[in-house]
């Protein structure tokens, strides 16, 4: 299902960063800047692949102390098909059990609400608000990013079919 990213996957990560739907919330790297990430040793760009989805997120701290892990982009092909909770679900059990994470965080804009719900469903908690912290070129106007965190204790604790979407 997760397998890491390859030269080969950066189209289809470009995809889905430069569509119009997606450019409101999510950044985009050009091909140089995901290569770089593929092969540095504190990052992971992970291709997920179930039926006719496809996604991708990108992962980085991995090579930092404390073992505290951001979720750093992500993104789902087909958008809203129902996927969001395998896939989400499938990361965080690789951040946990693969990669050995005390923590889990990310950020989603505040005008993403189905991105925001499918965090809260796999377990992240909100932990704040950055107001108007992300300008997005798109929107022509500054965003409030949610902060999030899912804590190796929190996700132990998840009882198997608790979360929901």
């Amino acid at each position: 299902m997760l397998r890491w990213a390859t030269r080969a996957d950066i189209p289809f990560i470009r995809s889905l960063t430069t569509r119009p739907d997606y450019m409101p919330f999510i950044g985009d790297a050009e091909a140089a800047q995901l290569q770089g990430w593929i092969d540095a040793p504190g990052s992971e760009i992970l291709i997920w692949e179930q039926g006719p989805a496809r996604a991708f997120a990108i992962l980085h701290g991995l090579d930092k102390p404390g073992r505290v892990i951001e979720i750093f982009r992500l993104a789902l092909e087909p958008a809203g098909g129902g996927h969001g909770r395998d896939f989400m679900a499938a990361l965080v059990e690789h951040g946990f059990r693969e990669l050995g994470a005390a923590r889990l965080w990310l950020d989603v804009s505040a005008e993403n609400p189905r991105a925001l719900r499918s965090y809260l469903a796999a377990g992240f908690r909100q932990e704040g608000t950055r107001r108007r912290h992300w300008f997005r070129p798109a929107l022509e106007r500054a965003v409030d990013l949610h902060m999030l965190g899912l804590m190796r204790e929190d996700w132990e604790a998840l009882e198997p079919g608790r979360v929901e979407a």
